[in-house]
């Protein structure tokens, strides 16, 4: 038997990470939300599987990092599609994660106060919701904390004078995590301060700093060397930025990812799918994958030079959703997790950023090292500033702040028990004008019909009709305009087999957005099954110009096509 004593208090760190977080995996696995079935999650399975069955690449330039699906692809092809074998070795990295915080505490806070304050952060982490909801999904969200505050670690620790090493391993490492979440980039200027550190030397440094570059080369080549000698395009990692960079920067930005007008599928795979088709109908033209994201790049570039007051008031506004307590959980996971128990309680983000300001503020100058960690939250937070602020895109600014807040409350502990009330105060007042940026109120509809919409997808998915009914309906009155929660509710009545109000659904639908592909093709259908055929073919012809390869489409049409006589009047759409 091992006692307590046999083990160093890491390990004890890492099996308490592992067995709350196995514990979630098997939970998570016996509810109906296990199975990859729509949005992110099904968008980076289905790819996956592609791979798996050696369909590696389009002949296109990637759009959507593929570091992810590769890396579930392989695993695939070795053992076959199985999500629990993923969220296995993704507890090993949130377990990995929680070590991190540890011994981070103990470089950061010398002395007996390092063993508690990485005790707390390391909870913190365990039980953080949106740790615990998106370590066992299919999303790499995971894997781009474990890199960025890995190399952050090994980065402060280091004290190598040579040119080269760490500095190139340390490059292809960031390299190759970029290919699944591309703001882990952000990491390097904390690698290139240490190199300034240790080397000093203006030659030294540049020698370092072009090692690391190099390596970040090495790190992503399977992107760009893919996308320039089999597809023939000058994209480094992925077409998709451009997208992004107009979702984050259009008219109707709000610094949450908001749709313009002319995207309205919200899942990656039809946001991707329509980005392409609007811009070649923009252009005129076929385009590639790289031009598509330059047309989209081109709109946003276009935006910020013409509005720069606007522009400014956006960042202002990405900078106080990043520190803001509203959670916008752009894939719904956090919310129906809590509800069924999948996941324990925890510190939401809100309390954790409370927390971590007025800790940073009582450790900046007694521990000048909180500063390397402070440093590194703000340039997260500015990797998100070009795009949007979702609760998974800044999830990996939370070991961080759980290390602040951590720290400040172990000073505050001390500065209580020697009656240092001076220290104890600055506390205090730093944390309430924290809480009035982190609890300023945020009016953002979306905020309040979004969780509510997915948890109804998920109801309807899962067969538990009246639940989605209820959610659909409340999120249609939170936001009438919008055409995804209307065919929602479309494809709820035509379930039921009530087509009049399935028709009558898609139909609003359709008048807020005539290009709404699922509403065309369901209200298609319902005027083939009432044998309507002139009237089915007008809607299935607009739904393919939206859907060209869609051969379920084109076979629908065909049958119609069959059915309506040249002299046939077609029956109305009621």
């Amino acid at each position: 038997m091992l006692s307590k004593r046999s083990l160093p208090d890491f390990a004890w760190v890492f099996i308490a990470a592992f067995v709350v977080r196995l514990l979630v995996l098997i939970h998570f696995s016996a509810s109906p939300y296990f199975l990859p079935t729509s949005g992110d999650m099904k968008f980076y399975a289905d790819w996956a599987q592609r791979i798996a069955d050696g369909q590696w690449t389009n002949h296109h330039a990637f759009y959507g990092l593929p570091g992810y699906p590769f890396l579930l692809g392989g695993l695939f092809a070795l053992i076959g599609f199985d999500p629990f074998a993923v969220g296995f070795f993704q507890t090993l990295s949130e377990s990995a994660i929680a070590v991190l915080l540890f011994q981070l505490a103990a470089w950061a806070f010398p002395g007996p106060r390092a063993r508690w304050a990485g005790a707390l952060a390391a909870l913190g982490w365990i039980f953080f919701p949106a740790a615990q909801a998106f370590s066992v999904i299919l999303m790499p969200t995971t894997w781009a904390v474990l890199t960025f505050w890995g190399v952050f670690y090994w980065s402060v620790r280091t004290e190598s004078r040579s040119l080269w090493r760490p500095w190139l391993g340390m490059g292809a490492l960031v390299g190759v995590s970029a290919t699944l979440v591309a703001t882990v980039l952000f990491i390097l200027p904390i690698s290139l301060a240490t190199a300034v550190r240790n080397l000093r030397k203006p030659a030294a440094v540049l020698a370092a700093s072009a090692c690391l570059l190099a390596g970040v080369g090495l790190g992503t080549a399977p992107c760009w060397l893919h996308n320039r000698l089999i597809a023939g395009e000058p994209v480094w990692l992925s077409a998709h930025g451009g997208l992004n960079f107009w979702v984050g920067n259009h008219p109707g930005a709000n610094g949450f990812p908001s749709l313009p007008p002319e995207l309205q599928r919200a899942s990656q795979e039809g946001m991707l799918k329509d980005s392409i088709r609007v811009a070649q109908e923009e252009a005129g033209r076929p385009l590639s994958n790289a031009e598509i994201s330059q047309h989209w790049s081109a709109k946003a570039s276009a935006y910020i030079h013409e509005h720069p007051r606007e522009w400014l008031a956006l960042m202002a506004t990405k900078i106080k959703n990043f520190w803001n307590a509203a959670q916008y959980d752009d894939l719904s996971v956090i919310t129906p997790f809590q509800e069924r128990r999948i996941i324990t309680p925890g510190l939401r983000f809100g309390w954790v950023a409370l927390l971590a300001l007025p800790g940073l503020a009582l450790l900046w100058r007694r521990w000048p090292r909180s500063r390397w960690i402070a440093a590194a939250v703000v340039l997260h937070m500015m990797a998100l500033l070009p795009v949007f602020v979702t609760e998974r895109y800044r999830l990996a600014a939370v070991p961080g702040l759980l290390l602040l807040a951590a720290g400040g409350l172990t000073e505050l502990g001390e500065a209580l028990a020697l009656k240092r009330w001076d220290r104890a105060w600055a506390w205090a007042g730093v944390g309430g004008t924290a809480a009035c940026l982190v609890m300023l109120p945020v009016n953002e509809p979306s905020l309040r019909w979004l969780d509510t919409y997915n948890s109804g997808l998920k109801a309807f998915e899962t067969g538990d009709l009246e639940q989605a009914r209820q959610n659909f309906e409340l999120a249609a009155r939170y936001e009438p305009g919008n055409p995804e929660i209307q065919t929602s509710l479309g494809n709820y009545w035509l379930r039921k087999n009530d087509f009049e109000q399935a028709r009558k659904a898609y139909q609003q639908a359709l008048k807020i957005n005539p290009e709404t592909l699922v509403a065309l093709n369901n209200l298609g259908l319902i005027e083939i099954s009432q044998g309507h055929w002139a009237a089915a073919k007008t809607l299935l012809v607009s739904a393919q110009k939206i859907e060209p390869n869609d051969p379920s489409l084109k076979e629908l049409i065909e049958r119609c096509e069959c059915q309506v006589k040249p002299d046939a009047t077609a029956v109305p759409s009621r």
